[in-house]
């Protein structure tokens, strides 16, 4: 899991310390040495230079940041049945509906770099279900999705019917679901710790206008090799 420059550029541009207004998250100075050790451990798996500041929440308790960090590699950093740039949005979706910044900056993000447009983006920060960028089949799956954020205890034979009939497999359907619900522990867990965003969209959204103006500024070259401006 080798992350692109974009990405490794936006996690270098926020080495801050996590900040947590509720409650303390376990940093790498104060860690102890079984949290330092999958501490490093998620650098090689992910290839990540910094520690999220969820991973640091999780870590209050060892052995489930140990199982979260096996969750998320092999159910939201993987491509599945869904697929990154699906789960990506979902988890953009179902953490603004769930009013939690920092997941939905970070997985945000991630959406962009898995090939989803800034509309896209916007339409699923919305939670705009309506919109014209999501077309007929993500519009059900973010309906559905909203649905089991929201009131699960309603969901009915009908629902998985619509998805069926706009082409999502039962594989697909079940791993929305699991997402959704993966994603209200996060949200919570974040929340609840207080953390706040990493601004990791904004930092991307920077350098995308860096690199727009460096292009515009740099002199076309003519065919014999001098400036054409």
């Amino acid at each position: 899991m080798t992350p692109t420059q974009p990405e490794t550029m936006a996690e270098e541009g926020r080495r801050t310390a996590v900040r947590a207004d509720n409650l303390a998250v376990v940093s790498e100075a104060e860690a102890s040495l079984v949290v330092k050790e999958l501490y490093a451990e998620f650098r090689e798996r992910f290839g990540r230079p910094q520690i999220p500041g969820i991973l640091q929440c999780f870590a209050t308790h060892p052995p489930l940041l140990e199982h979260m960090m096996g969750l998320a590699e092999s159910m939201l950093f993987s491509e599945g049945a869904l697929g990154r740039k699906n789960k990506e949005m979902l988890a953009t979706f179902v953490s603004s509906r769930n009013k939690c910044a920092y997941c939905a900056d970070s997985h945000g993000y991630f959406l962009r770099m898995n090939g989803g447009s800034s509309d896209l983006l916007d339409a699923v920060i919305a939670c705009d279900v309506q919109a014209d960028v999501l077309g007929a089949e993500n519009a059900v799956l973010l309906k559905f999705v909203g649905k089991v954020t929201d009131a699960a205890d309603s969901i009915c034979p009908a629902d998985i019917a619509e998805l069926r009939d706009c082409g999502w497999t039962d594989l697909q359907i079940a791993e929305a679901i699991h997402l959704a619900a993966l994603f209200a522990c996060f949200n919570r867990v974040v929340n609840s710790f207080g953390l706040h965003s990493q601004g990791m969209l904004a930092i991307y959204h920077d350098e995308l206008n860096s690199r727009e103006v460096v292009s515009i500024a740099k002199p076309i070259k003519s065919e014999d090799g001098g400036s054409a401006s």
